[in-house]
């Protein structure tokens, strides 16, 4: 038995750098990773694509490893990174995208995740679990989102 907990996020900020300084870190992305909390490893298996092991969290009876992959295409012209989910690989399939719009004084950065993780718990517990997961992607994503800032020299 298993639930899977769908989550999407939506993130716009405008920061200080440069475009290309901005695209250079989020385009690389061990170097994009190492901003993240929680990453246990990162893994590069070529052609663009990374295996991400995230640390365990809950209790000692019950807990959780998010384990993906995903491959990443960047395309400077379009100011996009994109990465798509890889199936059979792990507990989660993750999606999502990059948008770096240069504005000369300031650059707007968008991102957008998709994620849909699979726990093996029965159904019943869904109801629980669900806001719990939603909440911990979120607030982990609210951390990396303020470490990119201050490497990028705050908002605009």
């Amino acid at each position: 038995m298993s639930i899977t907990v769908n989550v999407e996020l939506g993130y716009e900020f405008d920061v200080k750098a440069s475009f290309n300084e901005v695209f250079e870190v989020l385009a690389d992305v061990p170097t994009s990773a190492s901003f993240y909390p929680g990453i246990d490893k990162l893994i590069n298996q070529g052609s663009g694509i990374y295996r991400w092991e995230m640390a365990k969290i809950g209790l000692a009876q019950v807990n959780l490893q998010t384990v993906y992959a995903s491959k990443y295409v960047s395309d400077l012209a379009k100011g996009t990174v994109v990465w798509t989910p890889i199936a059979d690989e792990g507990n989660a399939l993750v999606s999502g995208n990059w948008k770096i719009v240069d504005h000369k004084k300031f650059t707007k950065v968008v991102l957008s995740i998709e994620a849909a993780l699979t726990i093996p718990l029965p159904a019943l517990m869904k109801i629980v679990v669900a806001p719990l997961v939603e909440a911990e992607f979120d607030k982990m994503t609210d951390q990396y989102i303020d470490n990119l800032v201050k490497r990028f020299g705050g908002e605009v």
